[in-house]
């Protein structure tokens, strides 16, 4: 299992601040995985949630300050009924797990990142509303913080599996997630975020004061560059293998000037 950890490690080496979803309850392989970074790298991360995961940041000491704030978003029972949509007739019931936020420096620069794992379930027309009002309601607490005259930053970027399958007009998750202001890169190239290139699940959302500031974005293939062997083998097996020791989703990264 080593030699995973240390290609995991890799490739998060390659950048300044990184959001991990699905890490286990365990945090041996997380603790793995940090025994092979530069010591320059810390670690952050929630305590569990639904399906016994947590959510992690790590990020590059040298160039990032961590800051004061960190938490989870959690909507009080009182304010339900406001996370509602037209023609979704489920109600929303707080989060599976809940988007883990924490605060960050680059230089005089302030911003917070959400980490999000929307409800997985499947394709029944009520686990897709579920995931629609779990991201109708992580925009709603973006755009309403953006509105406070007490927010921490008012750069907030809200990233990770948001279990959307196609970013399109008319897809249930896609239009609740930007409903309020939220904005989703513009992909110049469609790579999937998944290794069976089916799929949009992961996204990088941001308030329109963060676009003009973005330099250059993608999705990182990674699969098509280590055990070619085994691709060439069997494509089934390399997938298999990928999703066990590695992982079934590809990063998806994004360069900010701040």
């Amino acid at each position: 299992m080593e030699d995973h950890y240390e290609i995991l490690a890799e490739i998060l080496n390659w950048f300044d601040v990184i959001a991990i979803q699905e890490v286990n309850d365990n945090l041996a392989g997380l603790r793995a995985i940090e025994s092979f970074l530069p010591s320059k790298y810390n670690l952050v991360f929630s305590d569990k949630g639904g399906n016994n995961e947590r959510s992690a940041f790590v990020y590059d000491s040298d160039l990032i300050n961590q800051l004061e704030l960190v938490g989870e978003i959690s909507v009080p029972p009182k304010d339900h009924a406001y996370i509602k949509l037209k023609g979704v007739t489920s109600k929303f019931t707080g989060f599976d797990r809940n988007p883990y936020l924490c605060s960050f420096q680059w230089k005089n620069e302030t911003f917070i990142l959400i980490t999000i794992h929307s409800f997985s379930g499947g394709k029944s027309q009520s686990d897709m509303e579920r995931r629609a009002l779990e991201a109708y309601a992580v925009g709603r607490y973006a755009d309403l913080r953006n509105g406070s005259k007490n927010a921490f930053s008012k750069n907030l970027i809200a990233l990770g599996d948001f279990n959307i399958t196609m970013i399109e007009k008319g897809d249930l998750v896609y239009e609740a997630l930007i409903k309020r202001g939220l904005k989703l890169p513009e992909h110049s190239t469609k790579v999937y975020s998944n290794i069976s290139n089916d799929s949009m699940y992961d996204q990088i959302a941001f308030l329109p004061s963060i676009k003009s500031k973005i330099v250059t974005h993608g999705v990182f293939d990674f699969d098509e560059v280590i055990f070619p062997e085994l691709w060439q083998n069997s494509i089934s097996d390399f997938k298999k293998y990928l999703r066990y020791y590695i992982s079934d989703h590809r990063p998806m990264w994004m360069q900010l000037d701040l």
